[in-house]
């Protein structure tokens, strides 16, 4: 037997990417058919036909912009997906949420188990991943975005979304940074309350947690997000 499974990994950033990089081509497209009907009906159509050419490059450079974009997004999908697959397979009793809406964020995945709840954030970085000085590095840069304190809000928002829905457990939400594609230089050593973890390594932190949640608060969770999904 193996974990509950509740919704579908990958589908925000799916739908997310296509949304925010594909944008900008309508407003292009409309642009180009503005000027289309002002170089037919308009006194200058010579100007108009420039405006309308420079739109054309304009469309082909954002198309090229929004593909790599879109590209970008899937691929952290597809680590969802792959970090989906490995949390399925804990044992009866746990229970996997994906794509948990709580607050303003879109939690990849918030697990449920005996050794209480974990909002897992994944990042599916090609780039070889170091610790240092307290600070998460990809290829010896830093993010443009902090990941630990994206992991620690998510976190915070999901205790915040189970106290609005009800919970009055005691115990805190842990906020877990794991990669997908196993880059981080181990031992990934905890960061700032976040607990970092290459994606194959997982499971069997989690597995071996000591209980602190007994089988009827762990019911109790569940039927609270489910209200939330």
């Amino acid at each position: 037997m193996s974990a509950t499974k509740h919704g579908n990994p990958g589908e925000w950033a799916k739908v997310k990417g296509t949304v925010m990089s594909l944008w900008p081509l309508f407003i292009c497209f409309f642009a180009m058919g503005a000027f289309v009907a002002a170089a037919i009906l308009g006194r200058y159509p010579a100007w108009f036909g420039l405006a309308f050419f420079v739109s054309l490059v304009l469309t082909a450079a954002l198309w090229l912009k929004g593909v790599r974009r879109v590209e970008s997004y899937f691929k952290g999908a597809r680590g969802e997906e792959r970090v989906a697959r490995l949390l399925e397979t804990l044992p009866t009793g746990w229970h996997v949420f994906h794509d948990f809406i709580a607050g303003a964020y879109h939690v990849d995945h918030v697990v449920v188990g005996p050794a209480g709840v974990y909002a897992v954030e994944t990042k599916n970085w090609s780039g070889r991943v170091t610790v240092e000085e307290d600070e998460v590095l990809v290829g010896g840069m830093l993010p443009d975005r902090s990941p630990l304190q994206q992991a620690r809000n998510e976190a915070d928002a999901v205790k915040s979304a189970l106290t609005r829905a009800g919970w009055d457990g005691v115990n805190a939400v842990e906020p877990v940074l794991c990669f997908a594609s196993d880059t981080c230089v181990e031992p990934c050593p905890a960061v700032r309350r976040v607990n970092l973890f290459n994606a194959a390594r997982l499971v069997g932190w989690l597995v071996q947690r000591p209980n602190v949640l007994s089988d009827n608060e762990v019911a109790r969770l569940v039927q609270l997000m489910e209200t939330q999904a």
